[in-house]
């Protein structure tokens, strides 16, 4: 079971570019190895919003050094929720990110999924330097947003969102759609995390849990992802050490659900319903 003293982590901030050299399952990793570590308290959302857009105006920011296919996707609507996760409107993904906005209260849906395969080993992503939150971190398989669209906006056992794991799943790993259906992941519950990336960009979402155990085929997008691996959980533990002494690097939000739920859950991959609360939000 999680102890309380979890709900005071430290988060992993991306920066630096230095390399460093991981072994995970025989194979060399290369990983940047400057980074900071930095608290992110939670601060409830007190901006208004109006349903259908954003109450909070976007600052001229611009983009013209960044990757333009990542540039490309900020034009997506994400869905803007409250702090108990009910939808309040829609803004895009670029308007989402800026962290003046965060400071806003400005939130929005997510997802993290979490594919184990025949072995019981993690599949982990390394973010391709092209993404503008947390370039070149290690994450969990996947990471990504519902869009503001009917299909990925239904809500009945989180049926909206798990189309749109489905869908980035395939964008980012290329994982055909058919073996990695909806009905195949299952939803164990919710936290809400934000943090800053850099001074302009960061994340302020309510991220849905999402676990899979399947071996998949694997053509992933290099405009998405640097490198990936399958991870024991001992060779996890020890990335998660070598992030601690600053010699690679993890996003914030699998940094908290790796150092509070995900060794419980790893341990009973094939008993997780007892683990299922859709009803509260873990506030990290």
């Amino acid at each position: 079971m999680v102890r309380a003293v979890w709900a005071v982590l430290r988060m992993v901030s991306c920066q630096g570019a230095a390399a460093l050299n991981l072994n995970v399952s025989g194979s060399v990793i290369d990983a940047a190895s400057s980074f900071r570590s930095v608290h992110v308290p939670f601060r409830a959302a007190h901006s208004k919003v109006r349903h259908l857009s954003s109450a909070v105006r976007m600052p001229e920011i611009t983009t013209d050094h960044l990757d333009k296919k990542q540039v490309q996707l900020l034009s997506e609507m994400c869905i803007l929720i409250d702090e108990n996760d009910s939808k309040i409107g829609a803004d895009s993904k670029k308007n989402c990110h800026l962290n003046s906005n965060i400071d806003k209260g400005l939130l929005h849906r997510a997802f993290s999924v979490f594919i184990f395969n025949s072995e019981e080993k993690l599949l982990l992503q390394q973010r391709s330097d092209a993404k503008i939150t947390f370039p070149g971190c290690f994450t969990n398989t996947c990471c990504s947003h519902p869009l503001h669209t009917d299909s990925e906006l239904e809500e009945k056992e989180a049926i909206g969102v798990r189309r749109a794991a489905q869908r980035r799943l395939e964008a980012e790993l290329g994982i055909p759609m058919a073996q990695v259906t909806p009905d195949e992941m299952t939803y164990l519950t919710r936290i809400h995390y934000k943090a800053q990336s850099d001074g302009v960009w960061g994340e302020h979402e309510i991220d849905y849990i999402l676990f899979m155990q399947k071996d998949v085929e694997l053509n992933p997008d290099p405009n998405e992802i640097k490198s990936h691996c399958y991870v024991s959980k001992e060779e996890l533990k020890e990335m998660l050490k070598k992030a601690k002494k600053e010699e690679v690097q993890i996003t914030p939000w699998f940094s908290l659900i790796a150092e509070t739920f995900l060794f419980t859950w790893w341990d009973n991959l094939h008993d997780l319903k007892q683990f299922m609360d859709h009803n509260k939000i873990h506030r990290m």
